[in-house]
């Protein structure tokens, strides 16, 4: 069968004409979610429709393949990102269906009644704990949910989760972006990771303070400044710590954990002097102040407590354990060590791991480079780590106490909930996956290259592209990771830095992607307001890229001393 070679300059034989076109699905997106208001899944259908017209007509790639390209992207979207979000929500709706949630409330409200520390502590640490475990939208979908049950609005909880996880991204599921990295760019992960941690920390700081001055403005952040330094500044010593020492494995994890403590230890000295409340709150609070004694009159034991935060708790251990390099072999069948058990995992994770090739594409794509792409269907049920929240949901029934009925019941009504979602996030890693394999995305690329002397600044927009496209921090690495080691030398920057760039400006680029969005979206019950979530993400994720992109040309101009 015919193979397709990818050309970069497809459009009149021209880079910058074949770059203009290729946005073309970008611009459109952006046009059909800020400006249109269209539903999520319609955006994102349309969006595939272009992205496969224009990958046919203007980079003449095969129709057959394009379509097989768009079927492997939607078929990733199910499986894993999909089953996150599908099992995430479940997890959380049986909490809420046994009435363990009103637990959670109180103990939350117990440490905190302020809205702005319980952003903190919930959008900022927890949910930086959750990327560091597992990542690919599971930490926005659990916190999300999280602070809707605790009384937020769902689009502001969905939004501040979405632009708290920019701080972990780099560092996301046991450190997967930069450890993929190594293999295209020939740079060892360890001096990535030293790079990244040299950057992202000032960012970590930030977003705290930034965080609340969305919340509230810059009055009431002030009010709190010391639980966002505290929170902030703990999350980013022990990352730039981490990520520097030990690696890319443990900066998230490690920074989320002591900034989770830091901050509940701190809170038990000090308290803001007035309690921030939403003002739909404030007005019920002044008409119904009865109702406010009766809730501090309930008080809940530490065994009840406990039993409440429970299936989270169950959760964090699973997925902590699907996290670990050793287990993550053992769950898709590659572990070749000699312990018994994770033997065994092994060859169940073995038997429910297929790698079929995907028929009419699979070493047909020639790229830049000269080397066939491979493309296969990775469905490793097992080791998804959807799969190890539905195991934290099963053993959480028996904790929670729900009948199989009312079980079974609740995921019914969260796969429906659902279908929507679910429809949209195949859609957009369709898109991703045409726009890859047609050679759009490297022809951007390749053009943002041209900017010669201005490189330095630029770099990372292009992982802020990349992740845009993509969803995933990784997969942005992978994309562009080489052409940023190229143009670098080319033009005189360090490889290190220009790499390193790309993963700390994809991070940026999270907020906005179309797949987190929707997973955002989905988590919170907000699922055809896609276009609202989008507007209020955008224009924070074009600020921190800003700042990211001054930071990567000060750390090459003038402090290039922070360079490994």
């Amino acid at each position: 069968m015919a193979t397709f070679t990818q050309n970069f300059t497809a459009v009149g034989d021209n880079l910058a004409l074949s770059a203009i076109v290729a946005l073309i699905p970008i611009l459109y997106f952006f046009w059909a979610l800020a400006i249109k208001r269209m539903k999520g899944y319609i955006a994102g259908i349309t969006t595939l429709l272009i992205a496969m017209v224009l990958a046919v007509v203007a980079f003449k790639m095969p129709a057959n393949m394009v379509f097989m390209s768009a079927t492997q992207g939607a078929v990733f979207g199910i499986l894993p990102i999909g089953w996150i979000i599908i099992t995430s929500v479940f997890l959380y709706k049986l909490t809420v269906k046994t009435g363990q949630f009103d637990i959670i409330r109180s103990s939350v409200l117990s440490i905190t009644e302020d809205r702005r520390i319980q952003a903190l502590l919930v959008a900022f640490s927890f949910g930086a704990f959750l990327e560091g475990a597992a990542g690919f939208g599971a930490p926005v979908a659990i916190s999300a949910a999280l602070l809707v049950g605790l009384g937020f609005n769902p689009l502001y909880a969905a939004g501040l989760c979405l632009i708290a996880n920019t701080a972990p991204v780099a560092f996301g599921a046991i450190g997967i972006p930069i450890i993929a990295v190594e293999g295209p760019t020939g740079i060892p992960a360890m001096e990535i990771s030293k790079m990244v941690g040299r950057q992202l920390p000032f960012l970590s700081i930030f977003i705290p303070f930034y965080l609340v001055v969305i919340m509230t403005g810059f009055k009431k952040a002030w009010e709190i400044m010391p639980a966002i330094l505290v929170s902030g500044v703990s999350f980013a010593i022990t990352q730039y710590l981490s990520s520097n020492y030990l690696g890319p494995e443990l900066p998230d994890i490690l920074s989320a954990l002591v900034s989770l403590f830091a901050l509940a230890i701190f809170l038990k000295f000090w308290q803001p002097k007035t309690i921030y409340r939403f003002p739909a709150e404030q007005e019920i609070a002044a008409t119904s102040a009865r109702q406010i004694s009766y809730e501090k009159e309930v008080s809940y034991t530490g065994g009840q407590i406990f039993k409440a935060w429970s299936p989270f708790l169950i959760l964090t251990g699973i997925i902590s354990f699907w996290g670990i390099p050793t287990v993550k072999k053992a769950l898709i069948g590659q572990y070749e060590g000699t312990n018994i058990i994770l033997k065994s995992i092994s060859n169940i994770g073995g038997a429910l791991t297929f790698v079929p090739e995907v028929p009419g594409l699979h070493n047909k794509i020639i790229n830049g480079a000269g080397d066939t792409v491979a493309a296969l269907f990775k469905l490793e049920i097992l080791g998804a780590a959807g799969t190890a929240i539905l195991i934290a949901a099963f053993i959480s029934k028996f904790v929670v106490k729900i009948s199989w009925k009312n079980f079974m019941l609740t995921f019914k009504e969260t796969l429906n909930e659902l279908k929507y979602p679910i429809i949209t996030i195949g859609a957009v890693v369709g898109f991703a996956y045409v726009t890859n394999s047609s050679g759009m995305s490297t022809t951007l690329g390749m053009s943002l290259a041209k900017t010669g002397a201005l490189f330095p600044f630029f770099s990372p927009i292009l992982g802020w592209l990349g992740v845009f496209i993509t969803g995933s921090d990784t997969s942005a690495n992978l994309l562009f990771g080489a052409l940023q080691k190229i143009t670098a030398t080319s033009v005189g920057m360090d490889p290190v830095l220009a790499v390193a760039a790309n993963s700390s400006g994809g991070v940026t680029g999270k907020m906005i992607s179309p797949q987190s969005i929707a997973v955002a979206c989905a988590a919170v019950g907000l699922a055809g307001k896609e276009s609202e979530l989008f507007r209020f993400t955008i224009k924070h994720s074009l600020f921190l890229v800003l700042l990211i992109c001054i930071m990567t040309y000060l750390q090459h101009t003038v402090f290039s001393w922070m360079i490994p």
